[in-house]
């Protein structure tokens, strides 16, 4: 029974639209419903500079999705980052990545996804923060246990939800346009901004600061590579995926925040978040449609949060899978069932761990304090784009990334100004964060003398 398992492969059945999905599925949730009134705080109140910082966390995403599609073509296996990061520097810093993602920032995505599907209708059903608790358990339940079917089942999950998270939003950017009697002030100016009279550091740091709060709404491209395995044509899907999906989704957030200021006066808008009321697009919805247009847009939003909880449940195991294959977790992990093709063991280990980071509620401060080390491994992997290509010259690169190193240099510096930035902005959550992969250097040592001094091959 042991090797019949061992034996399982994982199967292809993700196609050019499944890759779509996937990318818009794990990226278009409940963050760019709130997220929105972070980055209005964070420029002040100014709505030219907002949604600058949209377009500008678009940008600089598609940019690293282009670096990371050179990847996932040139290398689709399962494991994405974590295979990335081991070739191109050391094992240790693959494992790290994978080791964070295990037991805090991947599972605790599902955690606080699962809890967030809950949330909003925490005051319409009057629900206590237990039934919250228990419902979160149950949606983690019924993911796992959909996805433990096979891949191709919750990918076509993920294809309904991607088509019906997008309806709400696309309906307020076409009402937004038309219906809205707002008169947008789309200066760019510092004037009336804590960054006036600071000159051009003093603009970076603040424009810097904003778009990074609005890079979490576009988090979500990097996870297509990690299961680049199961794709049927990843040289030309998975490249053409990640485009075209986060070309879509930059244009969608911007529209969508523009509208929410052409349907809703200033003097709406500030007073609300002031207060801590910052699901603007609810408040915008209802506006343009009455009662029923709030109802709309907590529907697409928590079916879009199902949607990236479902997507979450199928990709992160792969790479903790991949992981145990080369002996750096427990073997138990490593196993795949012949029927499904599914890694049931991790899978069921990251739900377990989502379980219990749900019950102890402490997930989001924890989150909190990984935002920056998320940030750096994918800049380190950009890079790692430049050292593929000296490593691994003979390596086939049916997609390379347009503009050549200009591009992948351009993409590092501004990665790389925006978490300068956010060290400077919040120093100790960013420090803080830095302990996950001490502890993660402690556990790659124990499984590499345990393996008799073999690095993790990724």
């Amino acid at each position: 029974m042991e090797e019949k398992k061992q034996a399982g492969q994982l199967k292809k059945v993700i196609g050019l639209f499944g890759g779509i999905s996937l990318v818009a599925g794990m990226t278009i949730g409940s963050g760019v419903y709130y997220l929105g009134s972070y980055v209005l705080e964070r420029t002040d109140f100014s709505f030219g500079l907002a949604l600058l910082c949209w377009i500008i966390g678009g940008i600089v995403s598609i940019l690293g999705g282009l670096c990371f599609a050179e990847l996932g073509a040139s290398r689709p296996v399962s494991g994405g980052m974590t295979i990335y990061l081991s070739e191109a520097y050391h094992p240790a810093l693959g494992f790290i990545n994978g080791f964070s993602g295990f037991i805090l920032t991947g599972s605790g995505s599902i955690a606080a996804l699962a809890m967030a599907a809950v949330t909003g209708f925490k005051g319409t059903l009057g629900l206590s923060d237990l039934a919250v608790k228990i419902i979160a358990i149950l949606i983690i339940v019924f993911f796992t246990a959909l996805n433990l079917r096979g891949a191709k089942l919750g990918v076509a999950f993920q294809n309904f939800t991607m088509v019906a998270r997008v309806i709400p939003l696309i309906l307020i950017v076409l009402m937004g346009v038309f219906m809205g009697t707002q008169d947008v002030d789309l200066s760019l100016s510092m004037e009336g901004t804590r960054a006036e009279g600071g000159g051009i550091t003093g603009m970076i740091s603040m424009i810097g600061f904003a778009t990074f709060a609005s890079l979490w709404a576009y988090e979500g491209w990097t996870n297509l590579n990690t299961v680049g395995e199961e794709m049927k044509n990843p040289k030309r899907d998975l490249p053409l995926a990640i485009i075209i999906s986060l070309g879509f989704i930059t244009s969608i957030y911007t529209l969508f925040q523009f509208c929410i200021y052409r349907v809703l006066p200033a003097e709406t808008i500030v007073p609300m978040i002031q207060s801590g009321d910052i699901y603007l697009g609810n408040a915008a919805a209802e506006a343009l449609m009455g009662p029923i247009g709030k109802t709309l847009i907590l529907a697409g939003m928590t079916v879009g949060i199902l949607g990236t909880v479902n997507g979450d449940v199928l990709v992160f195991p792969r790479t903790y899978y991949a992981m145990a294959k080369d002996g750096f977790l427990p073997a138990k992990l490593a196993e795949v069932d012949p029927k499904t093709g599914v890694p049931v063991p991790a899978t069921l280990a990251s739900s377990a761990i989502s379980i219990v980071l749900v019950v102890f509620n402490s997930l989001q401060s924890l989150t909190d304090l990984l935002i920056t080390l998320t940030a750096l491994l994918n800049v380190l992997c950009i890079i790692a784009v430049l050292i593929y290509r000296k490593k691994f010259p003979e390596l086939e690169r049916p997609y390379k990334v347009p503009g050549g190193a200009f591009t992948v240099i351009i993409t590092v510096i501004l990665f790389g100004i925006l978490l300068v930035n956010n060290f400077i902005e919040a120093p100790m959550a960013s420090i803080q964060g830095l302990a996950v992969p001490a502890i993660g250097l402690v556990v790659y040592n124990y499984f590499k003398k345990k393996n008799g001094g073999q690095d993790y091959q990724g």
